[in-house]
């Protein structure tokens, strides 16, 4: 008989249809089957040993919520018996209501338990602790999930006594992950956290990777790549990467016409084993990474989500470097054009930060001009040892990318159907703020900010808190201006301020958009005895009216 074994994760869902992810024990017939008839089923398929489905849900009611329970050949698996959370329930969004977005990013798996968590509690699994004690209060109807699900390059000691089962940790790649064994290792331990999972399996979820799901600083630069390419160990390493994600996490971002019209999801699923088709389009997509696009884009209702990729879209030429290639960028600019008075809210979703503390953007612009050769060789040798030491590789790394994004931003902020709020959302950098643009003409009629979450559940080294906290000062902005002053740099084609922040801590941020109104809440994730992590609001605040 199958058994479950990860998931069930709600992935895509619109107002007829979703999607429900899981991997089970050997191949089966995975079912879901809802209270109000609803329901779908899948075959599963195979990749290196792993069995998974994703099933299509069919014949929802837009603006109902309907439980689900998943069976596997006609057994049910989901819920578990005896299980304390209540019910999963899929929510089928209307046309019109409410949005609530939850976001945040960069999360290491709690540790078992009653084990010690040195980081602190986990913001999702205070919110699973919300939910589960008042299921019918507020939740967020999507939950942003931007980049570092696992960490493939800093593993748990748990994780590191399982690789030493396997291999010789004094060898490359240490206690990194080494192949698809063990990153699906790495999903286990994150989603198999009892809060987690029911979470994940009651709110749908959107994701997009960023380095720490591959490594530290991924496609920082072409000379990094080259180094990388030279070792025994990062082939293997970034294929797996790139086949752990597709599985567990970029197919429930399709929808499923895009699943349908899918020519690697549909070979996967036609062999007995598709591990070879998978690793072929890994391949693929590593030689050039212009023939796939991790990229999507959902309307929820009047509201737009634009995820980007700001990791394997690269360039990384010293004389061509952007955050994204042409064809990327390209289709960026085509989602915000498109029918532009269908959208109330633009959410540009991108794991980095587009606007940072001044004297964080002055220098990574500074390195990127020393590594084009601005300055000599020489120079241009110290801007890449000092790039890679400092991690400058966020958008104003790309200077021409970052004005880029300025223009769409811009573009898709003016005119007669100008949206209410535009919104770029970002994690990474381990603490929370807002930033708000300026151009020097108009600025855009819609309200512009950056907002950034990060971690839901890792921690800050103190002296990257003190740099973020003087990173934006009058001081910083000088030092920052001789950096500019000495790399030759114009000036960036927009100003900004920081209007709220640095925030510390395991945090969440949830945007609620009502027609065209939009309130912002932050909410950092404390313990508390007996009844699991609570979330306590430190910001509650209107965007538009």
């Amino acid at each position: 008989m199958s058994a479950l074994r990860l998931g069930p994760l709600l992935r895509y869902t619109d107002g007829s249809s979703a999607t429900v992810w899981v991997e089970t024990s050997r191949p089966c017939t995975a079912e879901v089957r809802c209270a109000d008839g609803a329901g779908g089923t899948a075959h599963s398929f195979q990749i290196a040993g792993h069995h998974y489905a994703l099933i299509p849900v069919t014949g929802l009611t837009a603006g109902t919520t309907t439980t689900y329970e998943v069976l596997l050949d006609g057994t049910q698996v989901w819920p578990l018996p005896g299980s304390p959370f209540p019910p999963s329930a899929i929510h089928a969004p209307g046309p019109e209501g409410d949005l609530n977005v939850a976001f945040g990013s960069c999360r290491w798996a709690s540790p078992p338990a009653g084990g010690d968590d040195p980081v602190g509690p986990d913001a999702l699994d205070a919110l699973a602790t919300r939910l589960a004690a008042d299921p019918e209060g507020e939740r967020p109807h999507v939950l942003l999930l931007l980049g570092d699900q696992v960490y493939a390059d800093e593993t748990s000691d748990d994780t590191q006594r399982w690789l030493a089962g396997r291999r010789d940790l004094k060898e490359e790649p240490g206690s990194g992950v080494a192949d698809y064994e063990e990153y699906t290792h790495l999903y286990y331990e994150s989603w198999l956290d009892p809060r987690i999972r029911w979470l994940l399996s009651t709110v749908p979820s959107f994701m997009i990777f960023d380095d720490h799901d591959v490594i530290d600083d991924w496609n920082t630069s072409a000379a990094w790549l080259a180094d990388m390419r030279s070792t025994g160990w990062w082939q293997e390493r970034l294929l797996s990467g790139l086949m752990s994600y597709w599985v567990h996490q970029h197919l429930g971002n399709l929808s499923l016409e895009e699943l349908a019209a899918d020519p690697v999801y549909e070979a996967v699923r036609e062999v007995p084993d598709g591990t070879d088709v998978l690793r072929a389009f890994a391949a693929r997509a590593d030689a050039d990474a212009a023939t796939v696009r991790w990229s999507y884009r959902r309307d929820f209702g009047r509201v737009r989500l634009v995820m980007v990729d700001s990791r394997a879209a690269r360039v990384l030429a010293e004389d061509e470097r952007a955050m994204l290639d042409p064809g990327e960028e390209a289709w960026l600019r085509e989602q915000v054009r498109d029918t532009p008075e269908s959208y109330d809210h633009l959410l540009i979703g991108t794991s980095l930060p587009w606007l940072l503390p001044h004297l964080v953007h002055d220098a990574e612009g500074w390195n990127a001009a020393l590594c084009g050769g601005e300055r000599g060789a020489r120079w241009a040798r110290f801007g890449e040892k000092v790039r890679r030491a400092a991690d400058l590789e966020h958008w104003s790394a790309f200077p021409e990318s970052f004005a880029g994004l300025a223009e769409v931003i811009a573009e898709a902020g003016s005119g007669d159907h100008a949206p209410a709020t535009v919104c770029v959302l970002s994690g990474d950098v381990h603490h929370a703020y807002i930033a708000e643009p300026s151009w020097p003409g108009p600025d855009p009629d819609a309200r512009v900010v950056q907002l950034v979450c990060s971690p839901v559940h890792n921690s800050v080294p103190l002296s990257m808190r003190l740099a973020f906290r003087i990173g934006w000062s009058a001081m910083a902005r000088g030092i920052g201006r001789g950096l500019a002053r000495h790399g030759r740099l114009p000036q960036p084609p927009v100003s900004w301020r920081k209007t709220g922040g640095p925030w510390f801590g395991n945090q969440l941020m949830t945007l609620t958009l009502r027609g065209r109104s939009a309130r912002l809440r932050l909410e950092h994730a404390k313990a508390r005895q007996g009844t699991g992590p609570s979330l306590t609001t430190l910001l509650d605040s209107e965007l538009a009216p």
